[in-house]
């Protein structure tokens, strides 16, 4: 069933029906936009929120950082992140697919349903035409037709008119036969105009009319078909985002399995331990042997708890009840002996003298300083020193170790950046025309001034390490020491670390490092050259090449102008980067 035969004569109503559906779909797209925007406006809270509790002040530096728990909100703040995401994507799909497409393809219909309307217009007006000119011809032939019947009753009067003469007669028949013929011609023309108007009804009706409704037909369908697309697409954009999002959900999940209580607490020993021993028992100090002291209990030179003893017994540090959370610097400096461990009872009683009044003088001297000096420190923060000796001995060692490490990095790195620029320099003296081996001199320099620098730093630290009681805990290292050229010596000019000096039982820390390159497993080539100039590689650390001679690459040039490369034999060595043609493994 269509349009066309069953609602001939419904034009007003498919012309609103089809404008009707021009509009849902309309209303369709302005409902997806504004899901949309609730969409966007979701994910950008969702990402602000997100940023708001994921500070830039949350660096890896701070302790919280290394707690399971604290890492796990990381990861949630990570998750909702990618979570707005999934949202953005699901509004940006919904905008794409069924807004923008949608828009496109009604204006597209639009435009056609103008054009079917226009052609069903043009069909109506061609029909009123063809029934203007027969009515046209309908009138003339009525109009035409009564002048001859009166112009014919006009010669039948004048004939039966005895007074007529002949010629009247003969001029009033000849009027009538030629109104006759001027009727019978407009009655042909009527009946002509008549059987065209049939013609053009019947074409309009069964023809032109049907086959434009048909056309809105087809049009209305397809706008149906495109507009439940539209729908389902609602749907589906989000259904292929929620694997994604599921995954999120379960990252969030697995943040919150990932939480180790006990794991948390060793990192809060690990951080806070000071290394103090706990403090001894606090003997009995009998002074009525020696003198009769009648001063109150309240005088300023009795002592009574932890901080008034804090004076006398240095070995004990009352970190865990006093409010002197941090030592002064005053307290260890990178001259300073280690500290001494308290006895199990505590120091040994005071032995009087032979002055006891004296004696007990110098008690109350060493009670007092040590208090005024603890007031001041609860009032001011603690120096940091270089030496991190204003940190626990456990958070001392520790720091120290990790710059340790630090120096020691920076330090292999100029040791490699030496070695590159010798070879470098040798390679230009021996082939001038590469460069001038005076350009290297200021880097060579500065390099070595680098090189000392970082050995004494070293070297500082290494000492502060060993005062600070770090035998058997410290990372081993090997003592590296540099000739002026940057490169490693086999013997130190410094007694501290010379092989021939008579090494240091307490601070025997130091175990031997294997920098040997022969010891080391060959590397996977990382991918080959082919050599565009011959190289004699007569310096050390490089090694020859012929034009045209495919070699594989063990190391990339590291922006030295020197690349490792090693043939099939095994052979390896440093070439020019600028005189061979690289291809890396993909």
């Amino acid at each position: 069933m269509d349009w066309g035969t069953e609602l001939w004569d419904q034009y007003d109503v498919i012309e609103k029906h089809t404008q009707s559906g021009l509009e849902l779909v309309e209303k369709y797209v302005k409902f997806v936009k504004e899901r949309t925007e609730i969409e966007q406006n979701y994910a950008k809270q969702l990402r602000n929120l997100s940023k708001k509790y994921n500070q830039k002040r949350s660096n890896k530096d701070e302790p919280e950082c290394r707690l399971s728990s604290y890492q796990s909100f990381l990861d949630i703040l990570n998750e909702m992140n990618d979570y707005a995401g999934q949202r953005e994507l699901i509004a940006e799909n919904l905008m794409m697919n069924i807004c923008i497409d949608l828009t496109k393809y009604l204006q597209e219909l639009k435009q056609e349903r103008k054009a079917y309307l226009m052609e069903a217009k043009r069909a109506q007006q061609n029909l009123e035409s063809t029934y203007k000119q027969l009515d046209s011809s309908k009138k003339r032939f009525e109009r035409e037709w009564r002048e001859a019947e009166r112009a014919t009753q006009y010669a039948e009067k004048t004939d039966q008119d005895i007074n007529a003469t002949k010629a009247d007669v003969e001029k009033a028949k000849q009027q009538a036969h030629m109104r006759a013929h001027v009727a019978d011609e407009c009655k042909n023309d009527y009946a002509a105009q008549l059987q065209k108007y049939n013609k053009e009804q019947s074409h309009f009706y069964f023809n032109e009319m049907p086959l434009v409704f048909n056309k809105l037909q087809d049009l209305d369908e397809r706008r149906v078909r495109k507009l439940a697309h539209g729908y389902i697409l609602f749907s589906d954009t989000e259904k292929h985002v929620m694997p994604i999002i599921g995954k999120c959900l379960e990252g969030i999940t697995k943040a919150g399995t990932n939480v180790n209580e006990k794991n948390d607490s060793m990192v809060i020993i690990e951080q806070n331990k000071s290394g103090f021993e706990r403090p001894g028992d606090v003997e009995f100090e009998d002074y009525s042997q020696g003198i009769n002291r009648t001063s109150s209990d309240s005088s300023l030179g009795t002592p009574k708890g932890p901080m008034d003893l804090l004076g006398k017994n240095k070995g004990k540090n009352f970190w865990l009840f006093s409010k002197r959370s941090k030592l002064s610097s005053s307290t260890l400096t990178p001259s300073s002996a280690p500290p001494t461990p308290s006895p199990a009872n505590g120091p040994p009683s005071p032995k009087f003298g032979r002055d006891p009044l004296s004696y007990c003088l110098k008690e109350i001297n060493k009670t007092v300083k040590p208090r005024i000096s603890s007031f001041r420190t609860l009032r001011r923060s603690p120096t940091v020193t270089e030496d991190f000796a204003h940190l626990p001995p456990e958070q001392r060692r520790k720091r120290l170790q990790q710059k340790l490490e630090e120096i020691y990095k920076d330090l292999q790195k100029e040791t490699d950046q030496s070695e590159a620029l010798g070879k470098m320099k040798d390679v230009y003296e021996k082939n001038p025309q590469m460069g001038d081996p005076a350009s290297l001199a200021s880097q060579i320099n500065q390099t070595s001034q680098n090189i000392e620098r970082l050995r004494g730093e070293l070297n500082k630290y290494e000492t502060w390490l060993a005062e600070a009681g770090g035998r058997g805990e410290t990372l081993r290292y090997k003592p590296h020491t540099f000739n002026n050229n940057g490169a490693h010596d086999i013997h130190s000019p410094d007694g501290a670390h010379s092989d021939e000096s008579t090494p240091d039982p307490s601070q025997a820390i130091y175990a031997e490092f294997d920098d040997d390159f022969e010891d080391e497993e060959l590397t996977a080539p990382i991918g080959n050259c082919t050599a565009m100039y011959n190289f004699p590689g007569a310096s050390e650390g490089t090694i020859s090449m012929q034009e045209g001679e495919v070699l594989a690459v063990v190391e990339e040039d590291k922006g030295d102008g020197w690349t490792r490369v090693r043939r099939n034999n095994g052979d390896e060595g440093y070439i020019p980067t600028s005189y061979v043609t690289i291809t890396l493994n993909k």
